[in-house]
């Protein structure tokens, strides 16, 4: 009797698997805190070791035997050791410390997402040193070089809606040398803005051009679930059969997706369909009427964000006022999906 209390007192004292994944974690996260430590503290003595020449080199001033030898010798050695290149020609007057990644959108290089796809693929440095981590610190005081290009956080936000046309893509720039979104808001501002999100080379429609890294990381987040508006046409009539199905959900080759509205433009006209949906899966529309049969012939998005493309003619461009940009800043409820909405 005594032996199988002993058996069951093992067992029962035995770590179960959630806390033995948990003691791995845990140790994980140790290690790499200890990691990040250690490589924190070697930058740190490099910045020390940096600063701590220059201040030789400025301070330092060896005797002379007359007035004119000293002088020459002065302005010779109070260069400091550091090259032109190497001071910022833009100051936004603040040294908030940011996250590496945000830093980079700000910069009005890219999304925050794709910041930190950057950072992790090691083409970015900071004063000097390849940085992995997005979160890692710095302020407009670091130098901050992405794939061999120094950047700079931008002084002016700028936010302009483009009604896209056909035949551009979606992209700062492209290889193989195919017109591009930028090609058409040239000389709109001297600040480096990028699309927020894709469209298509041949959907049309509402697109958001903007430097605001964090306002760009939240409307395409999907988290924030912001509404999206397409009116497709379709190579024949959709029966209603499919409309239903679309509004159920259906399952894609990369998983579920379900429309929050869908329903014929026109009764009269049941080859055009207006779509409601959050979603920012690649080719999502496209590929949804494909699933179910259809032929897309035309794709045009007519709201983002509760934005249209009134009084914007297709290939044209305006600035979004004050209250646009505030709404968007604050994420307003009107353009969000509702919460706990399935």
């Amino acid at each position: 009797m005594k032996k199988r209390t002993d058996n069951f007192d093992k067992f029962a004292n035995q770590k179960k698997g959630s806390a033995i994944k948990e003691a791995f974690r845990q140790e994980k996260k140790k290690i790499k805190a200890e990691a990040r430590a250690a490589g924190e503290e070697m930058r740190k003595k490099k910045i020390e070791k940096m600063r701590g020449v220059e201040e030789k080199a400025t301070s330092f001033k060896p005797q002379a035997s007359s007035k004119k030898s000293s002088n020459k010798y002065s302005k010779k050695e109070s260069k400091p050791e550091v090259q032109p290149t190497d001071i910022p020609l833009k100051n936004t007057g603040t040294d908030e410390q940011m996250p590496l990644n945000k830093f980079i959108a700000h910069a009005g290089v890219c999304g925050r997402r794709e910041a930190a796809d950057l950072v992790k693929e090691g083409k970015v440095t900071v004063n000097g040193d390849k940085i992995f981590e997005p979160g890692y610190k710095v302020s407009s005081k670091d130098k901050v070089i992405v794939k061999g290009k120094q950047v700079f956080l931008q002084r002016n936000a700028v936010y302009i809606l483009l009604n896209k046309p056909k035949d551009y893509i979606t992209t700062a720039n492209d290889p193989q040398g195919r017109k591009t979104v930028l090609d058409l808001i040239k000389g709109a501002t001297p600040e480096r803005v990028y699309p927020v999100g894709r469209l298509d080379r041949n959907t049309t429609g509402v697109l958001i051009l903007t430097n605001d890294g964090e306002l760009a990381q939240k409307l395409t987040h999907p988290s924030f679930e912001v509404k999206k508006i397409y009116e497709v046409t379709l190579d024949k009539p959709v029966i209603k059969k499919d409309l239903e199905a679309i509004m159920t959900g259906i399952t894609l080759e990369d998983g579920f997706v379900q429309a929050d509205a869908v329903a014929y433009a026109d009764d009269k006209n049941k080859h055009i369909v207006g779509i409601e949906i959050h979603s920012g899966r690649n080719r999502i529309v496209r590929r949804i009427f494909e699933h179910l049969g259809y032929d897309v012939k035309g794709l045009d998005r007519v709201m983002f964000a509760n934005l249209t493309k009134k009084n914007v003619d297709r290939g044209k461009w305006r600035f979004l006022n004050e209250k646009e940009v505030r709404l968007l800043k604050f994420m307003n409820k009107s353009f969000v999906r509702k919460a706990g909405r399935s």
